[in-house]
């Protein structure tokens, strides 16, 4: 893929991923799966440390999804709720891991 190609690939998947989120965060509908949509996040994330001069501040990766529904009630939880959030290699779960490790040291993690 040309530098140019990734731009052009990094603006569509803006695009959808944006499209998609809104749909699932505000309208509460949803058109794809989750995974085809942590796939494309995946992609785009991979590009854009690829080519970080693709980084803008409207990108998915650079802002939380959207606001939630109203009838979302928040929710304090007594222990920390820290998410896995998008893995696809085991390389990227080792260095989740390890960074959990160092933000919490000397905590035991429960996996589920």
């Amino acid at each position: 893929m040309t530098k140019s190609e990734a731009q052009k690939r990094i603006e569509k998947l803006k695009k959808v991923i944006n499209y998609h989120r809104y749909l699932y965060h505000v309208c509460n509908k949803q058109e794809i799966s989750q995974e085809a949509l942590d796939s494309l996040k995946h992609e785009i994330y991979k590009l854009e440390q690829k080519y970080p001069e693709f980084i803008t501040p409207d990108s998915p990766t650079q802002r939380v999804a959207g606001k939630p529904l109203d009838e979302f009630k928040k929710k304090r939880h007594r222990i920390a709720m820290l998410s896995i959030e998008d893995v696809f290699e085991q390389e990227e779960l080792k260095d989740w891991e390890s960074y959990l490790k160092r933000l919490i040291p000397g905590q035991k993690f429960q996996y589920f």
